[in-house]
């Protein structure tokens, strides 16, 4: 009879297929029951039982399992048979294979077959989790379970493809994990490893689609998924309040039962996100329903409210932590001297450093950076340095990082000229700069207008061998255009794209503003495109700079389209954007078409901001309307809106403007009385006001 063998793989869809890798000599020992693969030797391909399944997560059900199955089934010969040809991996096949039935078989396959018609279904389910656990042996668990369907002596392959697809998930590969899913049509098992795979992956966007159609379908996601796109939006910096507000909401409509994890995932997610008060609400909540928090949902809880500038809250909550027996270690104390650093108490901050060092708690990099971050802030530059030099003494090696956040904090001050005792102080204790740190410097030396100082920066950055990253390019680009040296900033735009890093939003965002300050509208429009083809999405800020270029320039129909065509796709447009149209109308004095889209913006459901308001004072004024701009004055408070010194100064201009002069003191007392400190151009608005009213005095 002619013996002829089967193809052992086959699917309906770009098959999934193992490779033999042919040898010249097999086995050189018998194998032990229940093998798998956990090197690609041949000599040592197949490991004991105990070698393949070591994982320490393994329930006790499992463990027992796996024990009764040793006792009464050997797999090896079946993986020796599948094994035959070497080591088997999985890869993916263009070709698509229709599956062939088992009509000639090898003698040795069918007794196989037969030999394994009794195993129950959970061995086989072992037997493939084993395999699962190691990536070598991947292949070979895809063999077994494509073994099994051509002899159908297995009922559950759903259960089955689960566990090959949650394994692939796993090992990093989502695209054979989705062809897999094609086999078999999707049930709440094989979704729920989809989902999981996704997340594992940090494919969120996958994630949630599926948790969707998984929705549509009439099936519930299990709160593990829901706990791993949570992980995974945590962990990609894509947190965002809404969206957790939506997935417990679907969470609370399937009156799915919250578990520990699940709770803490969603309450680190909203603090993560910023929203520490619904992270506070779920907190409390878990607490009187028994469940508790973990301490490092806890941290970053108070780091959250450190960050909104909640300290007292922190507080109150780092203090709870010590309370229930938890001893804060450095991130808890870390989280609570952020908000000090942010809200100002310097003395708090330094008290908060000498209560970890009393704890037997030690001061970290991240530690370290903080303090001298206060210290910069409150003008304290020796104590700054002070601070580095604890750090060499605790054996705390003073990183770039923490020089980053020196200079942050020089720049900040206007002192750009510390920027090169940084730089000596870095190279005589033999801190190497890194990218961070060289963006930080070019971005000190752009903002003080010293061009030629941060393209020596860059120079040198690119001659140490660090690649500029898109913050780099743009932080160049942004400086040149800014000081109106376009063409070099075109230059730049170009050499980015040459050196293979691709223009994000922010750097097309950039580019149309220069344009638009160039008026080369062709170009801008030209660029736009460009930006669409390559997949970058116009965002909110690229129709604000757009609506700004287009109304400083009198082009006000542009904007006007620029803004219906924003709401046309869904964005909705911000009070910058209103701000910028309002202020292009302002300065050629065409009040009612600034009042026209003021009325736009209140009824977009935007709470005029005190710049709008501003700008409609300051389009009254310049249309000769002092009536109305005192108005405006007069709703900004009822409205809460406290007017400010460039309130008063643009209402002293509007009556100069319609020869008012006598009343303009009055205004200049009331900015006074208001607690706002007049600036140089309201002294000088004041000053003009009286000479005219001593000059009429004269006359008369």
């Amino acid at each position: 009879m002619l013996l002829m063998q089967p193809p052992l793989v086959s699917s309906r869809f770009h098959s999934l297929y193992y490779i033999p890798r042919r040898h010249h000599r097999f086995f050189q020992r018998p194998i032990s029951a229940f093998s798998a693969t956990a090197s690609c030797s041949p000599s040592s391909y197949f490991s004991s039982w105990n070698g393949l399944d070591a994982s320490e997560k393994e329930e006790e059900e499992e463990e027992e399992l796996s024990t009764l199955v040793r006792r009464r089934y050997d797999f090896s010969p079946l993986l020796k048979f599948l094994s035959r040809f070497g080591p088997v991996e999985l890869v993916l096949d263009s070709v698509n294979l229709e599956p062939l039935p088992a009509v000639s078989l090898d003698p040795v396959e069918f007794e196989l077959a037969e030999s394994y018609k009794a195993v129950p279904a959970p061995y086989w389910h072992s037997l493939l989790k084993s395999l699962c656990s190691s990536r070598s042996s991947l292949g070979l668990a895809y063999a077994v379970v494509s073994w099994l369907e051509r002899h159908n002596l297995c009922f559950s392959y759903e259960l089955l493809y689960s566990i090959l697809i949650h394994a692939l998930g796993r090992s990093e590969k989502l695209y054979e994990a989705f062809l897999l899913s094609q086999k078999q049509t999707l049930t709440p098992l094989t979704y729920n490893a989809l989902i999981g795979a996704c997340a594992r992956n940090n494919d969120i966007d996958k994630a949630l689609n599926l948790i969707s159609r998984m929705r549509q379908d009439g099936y519930q996601s299990d709160f593990v998924n829901y706990s791993l796109v949570i992980q995974a939006l945590t962990r990609s910096n894509k947190i965002d309040s809404a969206l957790l507000q939506s997935l417990y909401r679907e969470i609370k409509h399937d009156k799915l039962e919250l578990d520990v994890q699940l709770v803490n995932d969603l309450i680190m997610g909203f603090a993560k996100s910023g929203d520490p008060s619904r992270a506070l609400q779920l907190l409390g909540m878990a607490q009187s329903t028994g469940l508790s928090a973990k301490t490092a949902t806890l941290v970053s809880i108070i780091s959250a409210l450190a960050n909104s500038g909640r300290t007292l809250e922190a507080e109150a909550l780092f203090e709870e932590l010590r309370q229930s027996g938890i001893k804060p270690r450095t991130k808890a104390y870390n989280a609570l001297l952020r908000g000090y650093v942010k809200t100002g108490p310097l003395r708090d901050a330094e008290s908060m450093v000498s209560e970890m060092e009393k704890s037997g708690v030690s001061p970290d990099e991240h530690t370290y950076s903080l303090l001298i971050d206060a210290y910069v802030n409150a003008g304290r530059w020796e104590s700054a340095r002070i601070v580095l030099q604890e750090m060499e003494a605790g054996d705390v090696q003073p990183n770039s990082f923490v020089f980053s956040r020196l200079l942050a904090g020089y720049r900040d001050r206007g002192e750009w000229q510390k920027t090169f005792q940084v730089l000596k102080e870095m190279k005589s204790i033999g801190v190497k700069p890194d990218r961070q740190f060289y963006n930080v410097v070019i971005d000190t030396f752009g903002k003080f207008n010293c061009l030629d100082h941060a393209m020596s920066t860059f120079d040198r950055m690119l001659s140490e061998g660090i690649e500029p990253d898109r913050v780099t390019w743009n932080t160049l680009i942004d400086c040149h255009c800014k000081h109106g040296r376009h063409i070099v900033a075109q230059e730049m735009f170009e050499s980015m794209e040459k050196r293979g890093c691709l223009p994000c939003a922010t750097t097309y965002n950039i580019m149309i503003n220069s344009y638009g300050d160039q008026e080369r509208w062709d170009d801008m429009k030209r660029l736009l495109g460009k930006m669409k083809s390559q997949g970058v999405l116009p965002n909110v800020v690229t129709h604000t700079t757009l609506v700004d270029v287009y109304g400083k320039s009198g082009r006000f129909n542009d904007a006007i389209d620029c803004l219906e065509e924003m709401k046309s796709v869904g964005l909705k447009p911000s009070s910058t954007m209103y701000n910028a149209l309002i202020n292009a109308y302002a300065q050629r004095g065409l009040s009612e078409q600034a009042v026209n889209a003021f009325r736009v913006m209140t009824s977009d459901g935007l709470k005029p901001s005190l710049l709008a308001l501003n700008s409609l004072i300051n389009a009254f004024g310049e249309d000769r309307r002092d009536a109305e701009a005192f108005a405006v004055l007069q709703y900004m408070k009822e409205n809460g809106v406290n007017p400010d010194v460039v309130t008063y100064t643009t209402l002293m201009k509007a009556l100069i403007r319609v020869d008012k002069f006598q009343q303009v003191p009055g205004v200049y007392e009331e900015m006074i009385m208001s607690g706002c400190k007049p600036d140089r151009k309201a002294r000088s608005m004041l000053r003009s006001a009286l000479r005219y009213m001593k000059q009429t005095l004269r006359a008369s």
